[in-house]
């Protein structure tokens, strides 16, 4: 079913389906109409000569030199050549397709003055799958993700380099191996197609996605956990979150008791009267990491689903507007905290992979979840690669929000530093599916030795999920492939859905 856009609808999901799942989208008839009007304001204004920035003038320290005719169209061009300044590996593919997709839609309002043509030719791009070559590194986030973007407005004139079919080649050979012809830029057009800060929405839309499922993920794993270390449940009591209020604790709380139901493991005798934190307090902070993530999601779809350019045209006033639309802090608040909270929650994860290896923590386990003790080390080597990766976590987590760096002469003396948080967020987040991965392996070797009690219907689910691709550790062997391969599995969500499969739908 194609995504269409309308510039008000769009949702994290459905950024996923498109950059992802490849997705066909095609454009709203009004939102077409809003696009045709304000392209004709701008028209209008040309000819009427009036200055606007970045149509006839230059931009950021240069927008108070004006541009006579002849320069006008030719500028548009040179602006996206002088912009393409990145370094570095490029983006993954599907976030350079749903950095189009957002600028997709902000265009949808009507607001940027950009030509029809340009906007259905990145249309075409997307349902075509040809996807630009746009480097990590370069963007300061304001004027929004210059330099990425401007790579993609390369490929729409033919030029640059793009990825087709899983091959990377210039740019024209791209277009013509898809069936796309290039077009020429005129007045606004370059400008227009740059000019926000979409790439770091795109990958906070994502990631976001990728959170929120990792989240579930982890709640299967604490689970998981509980079982195996006979947890007090008593503070998982839906009317202790009640009395708090917090509705992601109130979640976590609901959801970890529908995994845990009709366990026999939790039945057994020789419960403390208080769990340690990491044990009893994860409904508090896994809740607070649900609620954040909400917050994460109400900012990113804000800017995914409004205008963001500069100059700003408002056809029904005949007015254009001058602002900073394309500042991306709002979007690098949300995606720091995002990469906040996931670290805080991966701490929470490795305490608890801790305990079920320490003997003296572990209520009857063996040493390190292994027979042999001394002859074997069992799981002892997977905690230092949990606590190794949220060390590096940790140093991810550092904001780049707040580390403004001026630009254009000080005229952008102020930048959001947003796409920094994104592609560290990333990073944090494909470190947690390991760490998440680790506590799984653990857990189910400790149901190994709990044997014949037996676990939860929702915990055994997840437990034959992780055996169909780890084996139990009988003696010792090398774990790199069982990790790799766990986190694969954990990132697909295959664990998650073979659980939700038995309880329902965790939210």
């Amino acid at each position: 079913m194609p995504v269409v856009l309308d510039g008000h609808s769009l949702k994290a999901e459905d950024v996923v389906k498109v950059a992802r799942g490849g997705e066909r989208i095609s454009i709203n008839k009004d939102a077409v109409d809003r696009i045709n009007k304000c392209r004709a304001l701008l028209e209008r204004k040309i000819v009427a000569k009036e200055i606007m920035y970045g149509v006839n003038t230059g931009i950021g320290e240069l927008s108070e030199v004006i541009l006579n005719p002849e320069q006008v169209e030719q500028f548009q061009r040179y602006l996206v050549y002088s912009h393409v300044a990145g370094c570095g590996e490029p983006i993954a593919e599907e976030d350079a397709r749903a950095a189009m997709l957002a600028r997709l839609n902000t265009h949808c309002w009507g607001h940027s003055g950009i030509r029809r043509e340009v906007v259905e030719l990145m249309v075409e791009m997307l349902n075509r799958g040809v996807n630009p070559v746009m480097c990590q590194k370069g963007s300061v986030g304001a004027c929004g993700d210059l330099s990425p973007m401007a790579q993609m407005a390369l490929v729409l004139m033919g030029e640059g380099e793009a990825f087709y079919k899983g091959k990377r080649m210039s740019g024209a050979d791209a277009l013509k191996a898809a069936g796309i012809s290039p077009i020429v830029f005129k007045e606004r057009d370059g400008l227009a197609s740059i000019n926000g800060s979409n790439v770091m929405t795109a990958m906070g839309c994502i990631q976001l996605v990728d959170a929120e499922r990792w989240l579930r993920t982890q709640e299967v794993a604490l689970a998981m956990t509980l079982e195996a270390l006979n947890a007090n449940m008593k503070a998982y009591d839906h009317r202790v979150h009640d009395v708090r209020g917090y509705p992601g604790a109130q979640a976590c709380a609901e959801n970890v008791r529908k995994i845990t139901e009709g366990s026999d493991l939790l039945k057994r005798p020789g419960k403390k009267v208080q769990d340690a934190y990491s044990l009893r307090s994860s409904p508090q902070v896994v809740g607070a990491a649900k609620d954040a993530l909400a917050w994460t999601r109400y900012m990113l779809e804000i800017e995914l689903n409004h205008a963001a350019d500069n100059p700003t045209f408002f056809p029904d006033e005949e007015l254009v507007l001058t602002g900073a639309n394309f500042q991306g802090t709002p979007m690098a608040f949300g995606i720091e905290l995002m990469g906040m909270v996931v670290t805080t929650v991966g701490v929470l994860s490795e305490r608890r992979t801790n305990r079920l290896l320490n003997s003296h923590l572990s209520v009857g386990l063996p040493a390190f979840l292994t027979k042999g003790a001394g002859m074997f080390s069992g799981l002892m080597l997977s905690q230092y690669t949990a606590g190794a990766l949220v060390a590096e976590n940790r140093v991810l987590s550092h904001p780049a929000a707040t580390g403004s760096i001026p630009a254009a002469a000080d005229q952008e003396d102020f930048v959001s530093m947003g796409m920094t948080s994104a592609i560290k967020s990333r990073q944090i987040i494909e470190n947690s599916w390991s760490i998440v991965a680790i506590e799984l392996m653990a857990a189910a070797q400790a149901f190994e030795f709990r044997a014949p009690t037996k676990p939860s219907p929702g915990c055994q689910a997840a437990f034959e999920v992780i055996r169909k691709h780890v084996k139990k550790l009988e003696e010792d062997r090398p774990l790199y492939n069982d990790i790799n391969t766990l986190t694969r599995v954990a990132r697909s969500g295959e664990v998650l859905s073979a659980v939700e499969k038995v309880v329902g739908a965790l939210r």
